[in-house]
């Protein structure tokens, strides 16, 4: 039997695609062998990076460092002011009493009295300053937690692009040597050749840039830490898509206790309260018992004594007093306003990230169970047709674009879906990364009741 000199160079051609068949159908981690081994997202990483960043940040160290002020301040406080010491001499005229009859040495004690609970009213506005401080404190962590998880997700979702460019770049080094080898046996064009090294070319060029924008992923997420944005990191993997997240109103409730603005304000109108209360009592006198003696240098020995009671009379500033109340009552009210205002924000903010979240979790479904296996099918299809010789290497090449999009469309909303549901955790004063990715928060979508005055 006698075959077609072209023939042998064709069978080998097509052995040569079905290997690269089996390559399309491998696990994307087989072709990334030789990369570190990452760490996935899961709580235990997650808790110890928020820990790291705990003992290193020098935002926190700063908010650590206002809060102890505020509290060594409040604790300073004098609750009783210091005594005040008298010395004086007393010269007397020729036409004057006699010295040692009078005496000429006075010594007297004049001790303020904290009666009328001024000194405990400056005291509790120092306390409630000393809390506003450790709130601020405690809402400052919660707000580098959630900003690191959203720099984490990022980091591991620039590392599956990477993973995606780099298992493109192979697939396609590997489809140009089946090409130069059917164009050597003059079965193909040398336009398609060229093609598929122009594509090439261009996954080398996404892959380097990939590449940049995973170590500006990773500076990002040292800067997060508070360390050198150059210190070395391993590689992150993104998590499973999150399981459904709905809104309800036990969820919307505890968003309105424990929201880090709301918790910040309610310290504040504490804080501001306590100004009003200790504006108001400082109307009142001064009080201050007083006592002074008289002696004799001479022989030293005593002479007379007075004590008395010392009072401060509030008569010409009684209208300062009242427009310093009114003041200070005034800037308790805008802190009320503020706190209105910022339980209709959360509410807004909780049912606007539930109905993202669920867009999110929608968009994972619809990729991973819908579009990802038809566009897998299709190009399985498109390669198989070509292998025998019924399809051409332009479907080929589109199908593989279009399940490579699929794949990062898909890692996209997976990373959207968690950096949202972080949102949703900060804004809600959830517990940290171990609640959200194993407990994600129970929200529905349904429209919450109206905001009411708190």
């Amino acid at each position: 039997m006698n075959f077609h000199p072209n023939c042998h160079a064709l069978a080998r051609a097509r052995r040569f695609l079905l290997g690269i068949a089996l390559i399309l159908l491998a696990p994307q981690s087989d072709l990334q062998g030789a990369d570190p081994i990452p760490e996935p997202l899961n709580p235990a990483t997650l808790q110890r990076w928020v820990a790291t960043m705990a003992t290193n940040h020098p935002s926190l160290k700063a908010a650590a460092a206002r809060s102890l002020a505020a509290r060594l301040n409040a604790e300073g406080t004098r609750r009783i002011a210091d005594p005040q010491v008298q010395f004086a001499g007393t010269v007397y005229s020729p036409k004057g009493q006699e010295a040692s009859q009078q005496g000429n040495l006075l010594y007297g004690v004049e001790q303020p009295l904290p009666l009328l609970g001024k000194e405990q009213a400056g005291r509790a506005v120092a306390l409630r300053a000393a809390e506003v401080e450790e709130v601020r404190a405690d809402t400052r962590f919660q707000e580098l937690e959630r900003d690191l998880t959203l720099a984490l997700f990022e980091a591991a979702l620039a590392r599956k692009a990477v993973g995606l460019a780099e298992a493109d770049q192979t697939w396609m080094t590997d489809l140009i040597r089946s090409l130069e080898a059917q164009l050597a046996s003059g079965s193909i064009s040398q336009v398609a050749v060229l093609r598929a090294q122009t594509e090439l070319a261009r996954r080398r060029y996404e892959v380097e840039t990939l590449r940049s924008r995973e170590t500006e992923a990773l500076a990002t997420v040292n800067r997060r830490l508070g360390q050198d944005p150059a210190s070395t990191l391993p590689g992150f993997t993104l998590p499973p898509p999150a399981p459904p997240v709905t809104v309800t109103e036990t969820l919307m409730a505890r968003a309105l206790e424990t929201a880090p603005r709301r918790r910040v304000l309610e310290a504040e109108r504490k804080e501001a309260g306590a100004v009003v209360e200790a504006t108001r009592r400082s109307v009142r006198p001064d009080i201050a018992l007083g006592v002074q003696g008289m002696q004799y240098t001479g022989d030293g020995d005593f002479r007379s004594g007075t004590f008395g009671v010392l009072v401060n009379l509030p008569l010409w500033n009684r209208s300062n007093y009242r427009k310093d109340l009114a003041r200070d009552r005034q800037r308790l009210k805008s802190v009320e306003e503020e706190q209105i205002d910022a339980a209709l924000a959360v509410r807004e903010e909780i049912r606007r990230l539930g109905l993202q979240i669920a867009a999110a979790r929608r968009g994972t479904e619809l990729y991973a169970d819908d579009i990802l296996p038809r566009a897998e099918d299709a190009r399985r299809t498109a390669l198989a047709q070509w292998t025998s010789g019924q399809g051409n290497i332009r479907d080929v090449m589109e199908s593989h674009r279009v399940l490579l999009e699929t794949q990062a469309q898909l890692a996209r909303a997976t990373a959207d879906q968690w950096t949202l549901i972080a949102d949703l955790t900060y804004l809600c004063g959830l517990p940290g990364p171990e609640f959200l990715i194993q407990t994600p928060p129970a929200v529905s979508n349904s429209e919450p009741a109206s905001a009411s005055k708190p």
